[in-house]
């Protein structure tokens, strides 16, 4: 089933190709068509479309961005939990550490970034042959060794070492590969992109792959693989080359979708409002409470295109109050709000709090919301450098100095150099600086494991959290088409 699926993208993709030679078949005619299955690899238009899938499957956007692709970063941390909608039971396992393989979302995860790796094979494969020029042929194959890389950094850290099939000619059956060998290839891949990809802003579309997101993926890499050394060379690399990035001034903004074309985002996962949903940001619609009418705190009324969902996401409290007074970034959640009936609702006390970070889309197309989800941004760079110079020297005024340029557009004062009495003081610090920066934005899983709280803290709200669980199940449809794929310790 696993190959079936993995394969099937291509059979839609040529279609059409199929239909014709069909057709010559029976009635004995030679077809000169470029999109005869012989030449369409070969061309401009065909390679073009097989680039295209392969980026919908690097960001997962044939999905529910909220649900599917935020939400399992989130669900079992200290963030945000799920309740309502029949998607509950499924979530309340994720919360609960209730993990095994045939959960769903698992499989998703798998096969999406199964499909973009065999999309970038194919592309490999045919663009020497192809009609491209010799800049075209430089440029598809660095996107398309960059997306193969982003592919396997997202299935590396939710599942650990997998297959590392780089030709369309490997044998079906495959065994995961190494640790070592995984992070070879994730590094070395991203840093043939980095060299060969446009500069930001000269790519030919908006949303195509440049320099600094192959850059910024590899300075996230090196930091939660805990290669210090390599995190502060590279993320320094990228500040002192890529000057063109700088911290959008309003934090509050920042989401909102009239704004997503600003100078903090590296990369992003974009959205559209279509009546398709497929590539959509539904948060909103996850963040609504019961019968809303209006937010007071935030500014935020109701209006009658948007939909209130019963699958609703929920901040805990304690999250909330982990904020220093003054802090702006929270100033995108609610403790209460006004129904339609013009009551006065309380959140804050039942873990309860709403968080309205990806601002509600005045334009959505349904359930369609447009704001762009951030993967990276410039605030990501500064917080991970100064924590692998932390982490390699202790704490020091370059890091302290990053620290504070996020602390300062947060409204919050600096902090100070004497006040930090160690490397685990400071450690901590960062922690809780990623998590008020980034919260719903699917850091916060990877950002608790890497400083090795994933588990304690789980285990401190009472979860059933074990050591093993800091990688997910390989989905069990995996490991029953492929006796060479041996699933994960303890499941």
């Amino acid at each position: 089933m696993k190959n079936k699926i993995r394969y099937i993208g291509l059979g839609i993709l040529l279609s059409g190709t199929v239909a014709l030679t069909g057709c010559k078949d029976f009635l004995k005619e030679e077809v000169y068509s470029q999109l005869a299955p012989e030449n369409y690899l070969k061309t401009r238009e065909g390679l073009t479309s097989v680039l295209y899938e392969a980026y919908a499957k690097a960001a997962n956007m044939n999905s529910n961005n909220s649900i599917y692709v935020l939400g399992p970063q989130e669900f079992m941390t200290d963030i945000l939990y799920q309740s309502g909608d029949n998607v509950e039971a499924t979530i309340r396992n994720f919360r609960e550490f209730n993990w095994e393989p045939n959960m769903d979302f698992l499989i998703q995860n798998w096969d999406s970034y199964y499909q973009c790796i065999r999309n970038a094979n194919i592309l490999i494969e045919n663009i020497p042959a192809s009609g491209l020029s010799a800049s075209e042929k430089t440029l598809f194959e660095a996107e398309a060794r960059f997306l193969r890389a982003v592919a396997y950094y997202k299935l590396y850290f939710f599942f650990g070492p997998v297959p590392l099939r780089t030709s369309t000619t490997q044998e079906l059956s495959l065994a995961r590969a190494s640790d070592d060998e995984m992070k070879q290839f994730i590094a070395s891949e991203l840093k043939y992109a980095a060299e060969n990809l446009p500069a930001p802003g000269a790519e030919p579309q908006k949303h195509r792959a440049h320099k600094a997101a192959a850059t910024g993926y590899l300075v996230k890499f090196y930091l939660n693989t805990k290669n210090w050394s390599e995190a502060a060379t590279t993320s320094s690399q990228f500040l002192n080359t890529f000057k063109g990035y700088s911290l959008f001034a309003n934090y509050k903004d920042l989401f909102k979708v009239e704004n997503e074309n600003n100078s903090e985002y590296v990369w992003v996962r974009p959205a559209i409002p279509s009546s398709s949903r497929i590539t959509a940001n539904s948060w909103s619609n996850v963040s609504f409470p019961d019968n809303f009418k209006s937010a007071p705190e935030i500014g935020l009324e109701f209006k009658s295109t948007w939909l209130n969902w019963p699958n609703e996401f929920r901040i805990y409290d304690a999250f909330y109050k982990s904020f220093e007074a003054g802090d702006k970034r929270k100033d995108l959640m609610i403790t209460y709000y006004i129904n339609s009936s013009n009551q006065r609702i309380e959140l804050l006390g039942n873990d309860n709090v709403r968080s309205f970070k990806y601002w509600p889309d005045p334009n959505n197309v349904g359930a369609a919301h447009g704001n762009d989800i951030p993967e990276i941004r410039l605030a990501d760079i500064l917080l991970s450098r100064a924590e692998a110079l932390n982490e390699q020297n202790g704490p020091g005024e370059e890091a302290l100095q990053l620290i504070n340029q996020v602390r300062t557009r947060a409204g919050l004062p600096g902090l100070k150099l004497a006040d930090i009495s160690s490397k685990e003081a400071l450690r901590d610090l960062i922690l809780a600086e990623r998590g008020h920066e980034f919260y719903n934005e699917g850091h916060r899983r990877m950002d608790l494991i890497r400083t090795g709280k994933f588990i304690s803290n789980a285990q401190a709200r009472g979860k059933n959290a074990q050591p093993y669980h800091v990688v997910f199940p390989i989905p069990q449809v995996v490991i029953d088409s492929d006796p060479a794929i041996v699933q994960n310790s303890n499941y």
